[in-house]
């Protein structure tokens, strides 16, 4: 199929000069169809940089920018995001969904790939296609050379100009017990520990460079760290260490000896976590973008918020062991059973005696799991389900934030809430179940410390910390609000359902060892699934749909390796989908998603 050709509010990264497919013609184009809050769209960029960096003279990679909530659409919003998560190529803003919609895209991240002549000719959704789309790129230039048809050398790439501070993008803070405040300075890959008044340095963790090295603060490299914790007086004398931190972006846990300065890896191999065993020993188990850690006396240790697959694992400091607490993998907003719980990338957490209070950032939720029995349960103050959002004070079940980041546990049964795409801290009364604000016209809050009575937030994209000016709460009534994203129309009754999955150039499915594939489907509300849903192995099955609308939630992998090698490498491929159904009849009888392949009508 001919690509529809690119047309949105803003560019970036050229200079403020919009490009076209026509003017590219020669060069073989991908497009990431991202959003600045989603986790999986933060791996992709990752993954995307070597083949950047590999295919320079040959390959346009543009990110189509079509946002999920409100404030992702803003020009600031997506200016920080770009500088924030080191975009080095252009990023257009689609802010109606218009490119999404005409691409027919259903997915964050959905990567497609445009030939030199202005042809689709790969889709990917999801993560882990780096290899794949390696050989498409490669088997792309071998034949357009041949053709005649490829254009070498310049990049429509202009890169922003930075502006030096002491903060770029920092994320969490946590106040040692001698008073020292340590924050997560995200953008420059390092933790910063400032005394007591929050602004005077007193040493660095970590060199600046983006990394995973251990060693000296001054030698040792972070990637893109978040969460800090502190270990209690007794367990870090048997550690060995005092404070551990999420170092999200190296998908790895780090202890920090605060009277050495050592840093070491103590949790995560530095590769991310897609399939296989997710407890062990610590540093020999993949972790996937661990973004918050708290010590909570409950579980038995540091409790880590997996963003990466919307898990929370729990990580024991004296024996350096990992397992999974809770959650299931799937993306969602579901109450009881840890084992049982769905969540939507867990972003920030908070300890309040018995209680865990967390907030999901994709189902824009506060949360909270205390024991029940032998068990853990899970209950939402707030939240919705994953496209429901906005700013409204009031009652609990009422109530709507839109994407909170971070927590802190406020005197009087209260607990503050980073609501980061309002720019407002907001405070939940534990007892009477009332929402109200505490500020607003905050630039992306992310975390919160009180500290020596005073509140202090991080301001992300204002690069800085601040206490709080002292005000009384105010109710605010704002609109509601739900995700732009069409709903697919879908008959009630059976409906054939299918996810395509074709192994790129060189490799063959992998199913030595049992079937390559597995499908995982549910839905929100369940009712709306009558049948078909659950585990298979299966990438094709019929399900059966209730009418009225909801989400299906979708979950899919796929193996193969590299076909007639004597010593293949192996890969897995995963994506999860949410996808918004409405039930009506004259509705379609197929529904298709694209894991990995070319193009077909009407998927």
């Amino acid at each position: 199929m001919r690509a529809p050709e690119l047309r949105g509010d803003v560019w970036l990264n050229t200079g403020d000069h919009p490009l076209t497919l026509a003017g590219l013609r020669g060069r073989i184009v991908l497009l990431d169809f991202w959003t600045s809050g989603c986790i999986n769209c933060h791996h992709v960029l990752d993954e995307l940089r070597p083949l950047e960096a590999e295919f320079a003279d040959v390959l346009v990679t543009i990110g189509v920018h079509s946002p999920k909530f409100l404030h992702e659409g803003e020009r600031a919003s997506i200016e920080a995001a770009v500088r924030r998560y080191d975009v080095h190529h252009p990023v257009v803003n689609d802010p109606k969904m218009e490119l999404w919609s005409q691409y027919a895209v259903r997915a964050w991240p959905t990567l497609v790939v445009v030939d030199p002549e202005g042809y689709v000719v790969h889709v990917a959704a999801g993560e882990g296609h780096g290899e794949a789309l390696r050989r498409v790129i490669a088997d792309l230039v071998t034949k357009h050379e041949a053709k005649g048809t490829l254009r070498h050398g310049g990049s429509p790439y202009v890169p922003v100009e930075e502006q030096p501070g002491e903060l770029r993008f920092p994320s969490k803070a946590v106040a040692t017990a001698e008073g020292r405040v340590l924050v997560a300075d995200t953008g420059h890959h390092a933790i910063v520990e400032f005394a007591s008044d929050g602004e005077t340095v007193i040493r660095r963790f970590g060199s600046g460079e983006r990394g995973g090295q251990d060693g000296p603060f001054d030698i040792a490299t972070f990637t893109e760290p978040s969460g800090i914790a502190l270990l209690p007086y007794d367990i870090a004398e048997r550690a060995g260490y005092h404070a551990v931190v999420a170092d999200t972006a190296g998908h790895r846990l780090r202890g920090l000896d605060l009277i050495t300065g050592e840093v070491t890896t103590v949790a995560g191999t530095g590769a991310q976590w897609r399939s296989g065993p997710d407890s062990g020993k610590g540093v020999e188990v993949d972790l996937t973008s661990p973004w918050d850690v708290a010590w909570w006396g409950p579980a038995g240790g540091i409790v880590v918020a997996m963003a990466g697959n919307h898990t929370l694992s729990v990580f024991d400091p004296v024996t350096g062991t990992i397992r999974r607490f809770a959650g299931t993998t799937v993306e969602g907003l579901r109450d009881g059973d840890v084992s049982e719980a769905f969540f939507a990338q867990t972003s920030g957490l908070a300890v309040d005696g018995d209680k865990l209070w967390l907030v999901d950032a994709e189902t824009s939720a506060l949360r909270w799991i205390e024991p029940d029995g032998e068990t853990f349960t899970v209950h939402t103050a707030i939240g919705v389900d994953l496209f429901s959002f906005g700013h409204t004070d009031g009652p609990a079940d009422k109530a709507l934030l839109q994407h909170p980041l971070g927590l802190a546990v406020l005197p009087g049964d209260k607990i503050a809430i980073a609501d980061t795409y309002n720019g407002a801290v907001r405070s939940f009364d534990v007892f009477t179940r009332e929402v109200t604000t505490i500020a607003t016209g905050l630039a992306e809050p992310q975390g919160l410390l009180l500290h020596e009575g005073d509140l202090l937030v991080v301001e992300s994209a204002g690069n800085r910390i601040a206490a709080l000016p002292t005000a009384e709460p105010t109710v605010v009534t704002g609109d509601a609000h739900a995700v732009r994203r069409p709903p697919t129309v879908l008959a009630p009754g059976e409906i054939d359902f299918s996810v395509v999955f074709t192994a790129p150039p060189g490799e063959k499915l992998d199913d030595r060892f049992g079937p390559s594939t597995r499908l995982e489907i549910s839905a929100s509300p369940p009712s709306l699934l009558l049948d078909g849903g659950g585990t298979g192995t299966d990438l094709s099955r019929k399900i059966r749909l209730a009418a009225g609308e909801g989400v299906l939630q979708v979950v899919a992998q796929a193996a193969s390796c590299d076909d007639g090698a004597e010593h293949p490498v192996c890969r897995i491929t995963r994506q999860d989908w949410g996808v918004p159904v409405r039930l009506e009849n004259g509705g379609a009888r197929e529904l298709s998603l694209v894991m990995a392949g070319e193009p077909r009508t009407g998927e």
